[in-house]
């Protein structure tokens, strides 16, 4: 199936992001970090207010991931999202977002996504695009070098409340 990359740039936009990213990780992370840290990650990097901050004063860009069917009368449904930022300083882009809904998980999507991201890369002149991703996330880390990315690094973030990020930094150099 197609996939579009429709950018986030309203506040309506914004809180219909917020919504998706807590539906995704709601459903996905308390098997992981539990319960507790995924309602308080939630809060802190993908509520509206998160998202509205890291667009005005982060330089964050998102977008919303949308799949289209058929032919004639094309059905489209919101598969996911992903946003980063570029940094001129590493000149490097982080991808700091790629959620993907259950259902819409093993049809590429995820590859697509990384494709967006070096095509970027490569207008904007980046050396690298990289990310950080749990450590117990297996699909995801096989994912990522499947798609070229190597670990560089282990980090462990403390995030607030008690709660860390243990994760590893994967890059792409082009």
């Amino acid at each position: 199936m197609p996939l579009s990359f429709v950018p986030v740039k309203s506040e309506v936009d914004q809180q219909q992001l917020a919504l998706i990213a807590g539906e995704i990780w709601r459903g996905y992370w308390p098997a992981l970090i539990g319960e507790a840290q995924t309602e308080y990650m939630v809060e802190m990097f993908q509520s509206f207010e998160a998202i509205k901050h890291h667009m005005a004063q982060e330089d964050y860009e998102y977008w919303l991931l949308v799949a289209t069917e058929g032919d004639e009368a094309p059905k489209k449904s919101i598969v996911g999202f992903t946003g980063g930022r570029s940094e001129a300083d590493t000149n490097r882009f982080f991808i700091s977002k790629v959620y993907l809904y259950p259902e819409a998980r093993g049809y590429g999507y995820a590859r697509r996504v990384m494709e967006f991201y070096e095509d970027l890369c490569f207008v904007r002149g980046h050396d690298a695009m990289y990310l950080t991703v749990n450590k117990g996330n297996d699909l995801g880390i096989r994912a990522y070098k499947g798609t070229g990315f190597q670990i560089v690094e282990a980090v462990v973030t403390d995030i607030g409340e008690g709660f860390v990020m243990d994760d590893y930094v994967m890059e792409k150099r082009f």
